[in-house]
């Protein structure tokens, strides 16, 4: 397969760190709108923080994740690096798996869960699911913040290969 010129390299790998920023930022933003849920007794004010939460989900969240998939799998195949070479991108690979369901799924389901139930605001129901959505977003915040990491320090090498064992 040909290989992609340093300069198409380059600006791949800039849209694949600029969709990876975007989905740290939402991340991000979806933690400050949870916590800013229990600062307040406002259920209409709860109600917008939740429904912030869906349409940041619905639309940049969406967008990043695909992005940043699409970005890195092109980067993977067009590049030495490949998609099984490399113990770090297999790590990046299980944990972008992993994210991906957290954010398509879990905190999906918990913000529009929150968002139904936000007039029940006192009830153990609703702070049981805003305390998972709030675990959920710290974890992936985790996650993300990792994948930055290895992609920085692509530890663990290279595996090898089955001639060389």
């Amino acid at each position: 397969m040909k290989h992609l010129s340093l300069t198409q390299k380059k600006w791949w790998l800039t849209a694949h760190i600029l969709f990876s920023a975007i989905w740290l930022g939402v991340t991000v933003t979806f933690l400050i709108l949870s916590i800013s849920v229990l600062m307040t007794n406002d259920i209409g004010t709860i109600k917008a923080y939740y429904l912030s939460m869906l349409r940041l989900e619905q639309t940049a969240g969406r967008v990043s994740i695909i992005g940043t998939v699409i970005t890195g799998f092109l980067l993977s195949i067009l590049t030495k690096w490949g998609l099984l070479k490399f113990y770090w991108i297999i790590f990046k690979e299980i944990i972008t798996l992993i994210c991906m369901a957290l954010g398509f799924l879990f905190i999906y389901f918990w913000t529009l869960k929150g968002f139904n139930d936000s007039d029940k605001f006192l009830s153990d129901a609703f702070f049981v699911n805003h305390y998972q959505l709030m675990i959920g977003i710290v974890l992936q915040i985790i996650f993300l913040t990792t994948l930055f990491i290895i992609s920085v320090f692509k530890p663990w090498g290279q595996r090898m290969k089955k001639n060389e064992i």
